[in-house]
């Protein structure tokens, strides 16, 4: 069964016998019934990040910001999700479009979802990489495709934003940003002039801009998890 809202903080599962669910470690509040725990690792599937070594594959390794562990959950029973007080949204996949969102946001989804760690580098080139690491987005962002629903995290619940003919550019300020889903683009964009150097700026130097056609989840704060 699909994740269901229990409140606004808390989410829950139901399983059954040959399915699972991937969570954020750490994050089961608590369960009923049989239910057993494995980790698992993210990633896989079409469009995945490829296997990096050496210093290029330390430094994504460390500057991606993919470091959010995950467990499944497996057997007979329901179980229970939150983390941290934050508020919790639920996001229904039919199958058509990808959802893509940033790790920390993630808390989990159905476990027959598939995943990816997609560069930042295929939507600005290396400029765009440089400026992700700059706003913390990092240089890889995660993506589920499928049918199914995903639990994301936000501070202050969420608000979704239309990108369409009757908003054809929604700008967001990295730090607000959830995900989004839908066939948008993403330009980041960065104007750091003297008075921002000197910390007497605006404060809002870099943006995300979306344009094309879907739906972008903004949290009402611009706080870091």
């Amino acid at each position: 069964m699909p994740l269901e809202l229990v409140n606004s903080k808390v989410v829950k599962s139901t399983l059954a016998p040959g399915q699972n669910v991937l969570a954020r470690t750490g994050s089961m509040l608590y369960y009923t019934g049989e239910v057993r725990f494995i980790p698992h690792s993210m990633g896989g599937g079409p469009g995945a990040m490829p296997n990096m070594g050496g210093i290029a594959g330390m430094a994504g390794r460390m500057m991606s910001g993919e470091h959010a562990r995950m467990m499944a959950a497996e057997g007979n029973g329901e179980v229970f999700y939150g983390h941290a007080g934050l508020y919790v949204e639920v996001i229904h996949l039919d199958g058509s479009s990808m959802l893509t969102v940033e790790a920390d946001r993630l808390l989990a989804h159905d476990g027959y979802l598939q995943s990816s760690i997609v560069a930042l580098t295929s939507q600005g080139g290396v400029r765009g990489a440089v400026r992700g690491a700059m706003t913390g987005q990092g240089l890889f962002t995660t993506q589920l495709h499928g049918q199914g629903s995903v639990a994301v995290l936000s501070h202050g619940g969420v608000i979704p934003l239309q990108v369409g003919p009757n908003n054809p550019q929604v700008v967001v300020d990295p730090q607000a940003y959830v995900c989004h889903i839908g066939q948008i683009n993403v330009d980041i964009s960065a104007n750091v002039g003297w008075r921002e150097a000197v910390g007497k700026g605006s404060g809002e130097s870099i943006q995300l801009k979306m344009t094309g056609a879907g739906t972008v989840w903004v949290q009402a704060s611009e706080q870091k998890f």
